[in-house]
């Protein structure tokens, strides 16, 4: 057998089956882009917390105390109560994530378990494509219409409020939380939805009972990573929450309030330096730092819980 076949003028050695020298060179060569890409990434994303870090904790160690804990924000004037960004975030964030759960989830329930497959791929594109609506666009419709069109005819409320901007953010992440949660859904394995049909289940009880539960990790993700995404806004804040250089302590929704990134933005704009008092170039420093804990911690709860509660079917 073994000279039989070393007689076919065709047999292959193992020498036929190396892989060329040239080829070797070119994957090393690939091998090596990637890795220096993957590196640049983090050897970046290291430089950018270092700097936040560095000058927040500068910021720390010259500040007074006292200057901490004011009647409200005025890092010109030499006042930086960090409680006003912080709860004017909190509070757009949550009005926010109360319009977007519930459009969000209703239309990623729609889209997964009622829509069918010609409707899916016509409505989700669109969905996705809401996403990429200038921040800005949202901006200026909420204070054309928003504001004087549902908040100042249900309330006694100025033009510029931290409701409206909370609306118009809340439109701005439901595109993301519906498109994540929908394919959260539909990958929850058909078996389980016939399984449920089988013992007489309506549609509506699998979509809720059976459906949720199972994706409840993807879901869960998706409110997250918006909650993320509405902390980080900045452009609509900025536009219509009415606070400038600096706000008062304010919990009212109705009022006028200042965020985390429009306190940023607005010490920032317009000038190549930021003029102030001593510490108000790294006070943006620290609120950039506490802007990146926040969302830093928001992804650690996300990954925690995913790693809980997933299911493998």
């Amino acid at each position: 057998m073994t000279a039989h076949t070393a007689s076919r003028p065709n047999a292959l050695t193992p020498a036929d089956l190396q892989i060329g020298a040239g080829r070797r060179r070119r994957e090393r060569a690939i091998g090596a882009l990637f890795l220096a890409a993957a590196a640049s990434s983090i050897v970046i994303s290291a430089a950018i917390i270092i700097t936040l870090a560095g000058n927040a904790l500068n910021f720390v160690v010259q500040v007074d105390p006292g200057k901490l804990v004011t009647d409200g924000w005025f890092p010109r004037r030499g006042l930086y109560d960090l409680a006003t960004p912080i709860v004017g975030t909190l509070v757009i964030s949550g009005i926010a994530m109360a319009v977007a759960t519930p459009l969000g989830i209703g239309a990623g329930i729609y889209l997964s378990e009622y829509a069918g497959r010609r409707s899916r791929k016509i409505l989700k594109p669109i969905i996705e494509l809401l996403a990429s609506i200038p921040s800005v666009v949202l901006g200026f419709f909420a204070l054309a219409w928003i504001s004087p069109n549902i908040v100042q005819a249900l309330f006694d409320a100025p033009l510029f409020n931290m409701l409206a901007a909370g609306i118009a953010v809340g439109i701005l992440i439901t595109p993301l939380v519906a498109s994540v949660a929908e394919d959260a859904m539909h990958a929850v394995p058909e078996y389980l939805r016939e399984a449920s049909y089988g013992l007489g289940a309506r549609r509506r009880t699998t979509s809720i009972q059976v459906v949720v539960p199972a994706a409840v990790s993807g879901i869960v993700a998706a409110l997250i990573l918006g909650v993320s995404r509405a902390i980080g806004e900045t452009m609509i804040v900025s536009m219509v929450a009415g606070a400038t250089g600096g706000s008062l302590f304010n919990l009212n929704p109705l009022d006028q309030g200042q965020t985390m990134t429009a306190a940023m933005t607005a010490l920032a704009i317009g000038s190549d330096q930021v003029r102030g008092a001593a510490l108000t170039f790294e006070s943006l420093y620290f609120l950039g730092f506490l802007l990146f804990l926040m969302t830093f911690g928001l992804n650690l709860i996300s990954d925690a819980f995913v790693r809980r509660v997933r299911r493998k079917y």
